[in-house]
């Protein structure tokens, strides 16, 4: 799977499994990015996937490191999702990884560095959301 594709996989995901995969990108992957995040776990707490990912990445969407390129990122990858036109926590899924890919680029001086930067953040994101979506019964 690569990253272009990605976006075709998260439809054939559950709910379940995408809350789990944006979970990991706004905890985990989003730290290269200087976006140490921390949710406020007490308006989170036992939402259904439905509501619980739109509290986070709203959340999520108010860490901003470097206000200015967080913006530039957000159009970027808000722009990207909306040509994907996937629906649900889909979009969600898709908008975050993309944000979260483009923010994390922090050197690369040269265009070469910096796709080689994106392209082994997409395998990793490609590889977290492959294996969150076995242990959900899906094979991508």
């Amino acid at each position: 799977m690569s990253d272009l594709a990605l976006h075709n996989y998260l439809p054939r995901v559950p709910d379940a499994a995408l809350q789990e995969y944006i979970e990991w990108c706004v905890l985990e992957q989003a730290k290269a990015a200087e976006c140490n995040f921390t949710p406020d776990i007490s308006k989170l707490d036992n939402l259904p996937p439905e509501d619980y990912v739109p509290k986070l990445v709203e959340q999520f969407m108010k860490v901003k490191p470097d206000p200015i390129k967080a913006g530039l990122v957000a159009a970027i990858a808000g722009k990207e999702a909306d040509k994907h036109a996937l629906s649900g926590l889909a979009i969600a899924a898709d908008f975050v990884s993309l944000y979260v890919k483009y923010l994390i680029p922090k050197e690369g001086s040269t265009k070469e560095q910096a796709e080689e930067i994106l392209t082994k953040v997409s395998q990793d994101q490609c590889d977290k959301l492959t294996e969150i979506a076995k242990k959900h019964g899906v094979a991508l």
